[in-house]
C-alpha cells in the first residue's frame, strides 16, 4: 500500500519538492515504499495531455507550471471548474472472453526494480472476465453463502496499534491536511458495502467494481464461482492484448481513456477522465482483447506471491501478493503504475478502497462446466 513520502510532499502532506521537477514536460515518480538509500533514478513519465507542440511549450514554462502546481496544491477545488461527468455506455457483450495461447515479453520497459528483468513467457489459452468484479456480482455471492469479508470481522490484536484498529474496518485513502498528514487511515466500518466507511454506501452503484476485499475474500468468491485468480503472467498478457508496448492512455485530443489520477497527487485530482473515484466498469473503450479497465480504475489481485522481480525464490514473507493495473489513485507524479508491466505488493489480509479483482478459468474447465449445465448467471 502507498504510504506518505516526505521526500515528495513533506511531513504535513504539502506539495514541496515536486515543484523542482517542473520546467520540463516530464516529471519524476518513484515507489515511496522503498528505503531512501535505495530509491532508483527518477522515473520519467509523460504528463497526461502533453503531446507534440504542448510538450515543447511546457519545456519553457517552468515558472508558470510551478505557479499552477502550487495553486493546485493549495486552492480548494471550484465546483464550476469540474469537468462534466463521463457518460458510460451500456455494458454489453460477453462476460468472459477466451484468449489464445501465446508468448510475450513480460516486464517489458520496467520503471521500477521489481518489474524486471524483461523475459519471454508462454501463456496457455484461458478465459478471463471482460471487466472487474462488480458490487452486484459480489452481493449475489454474499446473499447465497452468508460470507463475511475480512473487513467485517474483528481483526487480530496488534500490539501498539491505536484503538480503532481493534474494530472491524479497513484501509481508506484520505487527502492529507494540516491536521492529519496520513494518506491511508484505518476506518472502522469500512468494508465492501461502505468502501470509505459508514458514510459511503454502494446503493445504486451495482456496476462499480467491488473493493475492500482482501486476498482471502477474492479467493472465496472465485471458489464459489468456479473460477480462479489470474497468475501475474496471465494478467499482463491480457492487459497487453498482443501489443509490445502501450501508449499513454489518452486519445488524440489528449482526453484520458482510463480512470487514473490527473493532477497533483495526493492534493487534487482534476478528474479530466470524468471521475475522481471508482468508475462503473466498462466506461472506457476496451483493449484489443475486448477487456475493460485493464489500466486504472482499481488494482486487481493476482495469485502471484510478492517477489522481487523475476526471481521466484525472492518471496515476501509477509503473505503479500502482486496486484496489477494501477487505480484511480495512480498519478504521473506518484506511483505511475497504470502500465501492464507495473506491479505492486498488497498485504494479503488487507483490503483497500482501490483494490478489486477479475477472474479467469482454464478453457477445459469452462467447457466441462458448460456441458454440465453450470453456466454463469446472466449479466444484469
Amino acid at each position: 500500500m502507498e504510504v506518505p513520502d516526505t521526500r515528495l510532499f513533506g511531513a504535513k502532506g504539502r506539495c514541496v519538492t515536486v515543484v523542482h521537477r517542473l520546467g520540463m514536460p516530464l516529471i519524476a515518480g518513484w515507489d515511496s515504499q522503498m528505503p531512501a538509500n535505495k530509491v532508483p533514478a527518477p522515473v520519467r513519465v509523460p504528463v497526461p495531455g502533453l503531446t507534440g507542440r504542448a510538450r515543447r511549450r511546457a519545456a519553457g514554462a517552468g515558472a508558470i507550471g510551478a505557479a499552477l502546481l502550487l495553486a493546485a496544491c493549495s486552492a480548494a477545488p471550484d465546483p464550476a471548474d469540474a469537468p462534466p461527468a463521463r457518460r458510460c455506455p451500456p455494458l454489453a457483450g460477453p462476460a468472459m472472453v477466451t484468449l489464445p495461447a501465446g508468448d510475450f515479453i513480460m516486464g517489458a520497459d520496467p520503471h521500477y526494480p521489481e518489474e524486471g528483468p524483461p523475459r519471454r513467457v508462454h501463456v496457455d489459452s484461458f478465459r478471463i472476465d471482460t471487466h472487474e468484479l462488480t458490487n452486484a456480482e459480489f452481493a449475489r455471492f454474499v446473499a447465497a453463502t452468508g460470507y463475511r469479508t475480512m473487513a467485517e470481522r474483528t481483526p487480530p490484536p496488534l500490539p501498539g496499534a491505536p484503538p480503532e484498529m481493534g474494530q472491524p474496518g479497513s484501509a481508506v485513502f484520505t487527502v492529507p491536511d494540516a491536521q492529519d498528514p496520513r494518506w491511508w487511515r484505518w476506518v472502522p466500518g469500512a468494508q465492501w458495502r461502505h468502501p470509505s466507511g459508514p458514510a459511503e454506501s454502494i446503493a445504486g452503484k451495482d456496476r462499480d467494481p467491488v473493493v475492500q476485499i482482501a486476498y482471502e475474500d477474492a479467493q472465496a468468491y472465485a471458489r464459489w464461482a468456479g473460477k480462479a485468480l489470474p497468475s501475474e503472467a496471465q494478467w499482463e498478457y491480457a492487459a497487453r492484448a498482443g501489443q509490445p508496448a502501450l501508449p499513454e492512455p489518452v486519445d488524440k485530443a489528449g482526453t484520458p481513456q482510463a480512470n487514473y489520477y490527473q493532477g497533483v497527487f495526493p492534493r487534487r485530482d482534476l478528474g479530466l477522465d470524468g471521475f475522481t473515484t471508482r468508475a462503473p466498469v466498462g466506461c472506457f473503450p476496451p483493449n484489443a482483447f475486448g477487456l475493460y479497465d485493464m489500466i486504472g480504475n482499481v488494482w486487481e489481485w493476482t495469485s502471484e506471491p510478492a517477489t522481487k522481480g523475476a526471481d521466484p525464490t525472492a518471496t515476501d514473507t509477509g503473505g503479500s501478493h502482486v496486484i496489477k493495473g494501477g487505480s484511480y489513485l495512480c498519478a504521473a507524479n506518484y506511483c505511475a503504475r497504470y502500465r501492464p508491466s507495473a506491479r505492486q505488493f498488497q498485504e494479503g489480509g488487507l483490503g483497500a478502497n482501490h483494490v478489486g479483482v477479475r477472474l479467469v478459468t482454464a478453457v477445459a474447465d469452462t467447457r466441462a462446466r458448460d456441458q454440465a449445465g453450470m453456466r454463469p448467471a446472466a449479466r444484469r
